[in-house]
């Protein structure tokens, strides 16, 4: 005999989903600041009082917004540490020039800076988005790639660092050439 099921109710699941959609448009259209819960009720349709009941918290609605940005890639296994930083990297810089993410994830920083909820929000995210980067470096260590005394978060901020930089401060594009001359200057 199997235990209780837990039933859900799917219009309670159509009415977080309609929620979390409004809370994602806010965040793409005017970043974190931008979101209001006020105007988050008026446009979904859904009640003050119901999405409290769900997320009791702006922060709380904003960290369930913003862990669905996007997803974060599994650490490749392409036999070599080049071929996994390509392809790490060709996925990030996608993601910078075309997603919404690149367009939001500096408000949540920002934010991040005054709220602490917030903050272990964006913190979470990082770790989660660094993974991948940090098993390839670690890889490529016990393989002898890279020396093992490299510094892991060293090596990571080598390789990511320059792809932020091009977004968000020269406004660059992030080409095959580019992805190339970051990763051989990064692990050699």
């Amino acid at each position: 005999m199997s235990g209780p099921t837990q039933t859900v109710d799917k219009r309670v699941e159509r009415s977080k989903a309609k929620v979390l959609a409004e809370t994602y448009r806010q965040l793409v259209q005017s970043g974190i600041a931008g979101v209001s819960v006020d105007e988050v009720s008026r446009i979904s349709g859904i009640s003050k009082t119901t999405i409290y009941r769900h997320w009791p918290s702006r922060s709380a609605l904003l960290i369930d917004a913003c862990s669905r940005l996007g997803g974060t890639p599994v650490a490749p296994d392409t036999g070599s540490l080049q071929g996994d930083a390509r392809a790490l990297l060709s996925h990030l810089a996608h993601q910078l020039q075309t997603a919404n993410w690149g367009s939001v994830y500096p408000s949540i920083i920002d934010a991040a800076e005054r709220d602490g909820e917030l903050s272990t929000m964006q913190a979470a995210l990082h770790k989660t988005f660094m993974a991948p980067f940090e098993a390839i470096i670690e890889r490529a260590k016990a393989k002898g790639e890279i020396p093992p005394d490299r510094l892991t978060n060293d090596v990571v901020a080598l390789l990511v660092g320059p792809f932020f930089f091009r977004r968000w401060f020269a406004k660059e594009g992030m080409d095959d050439r580019f992805i190339d001359a970051v990763i051989e200057a990064a692990i050699r």
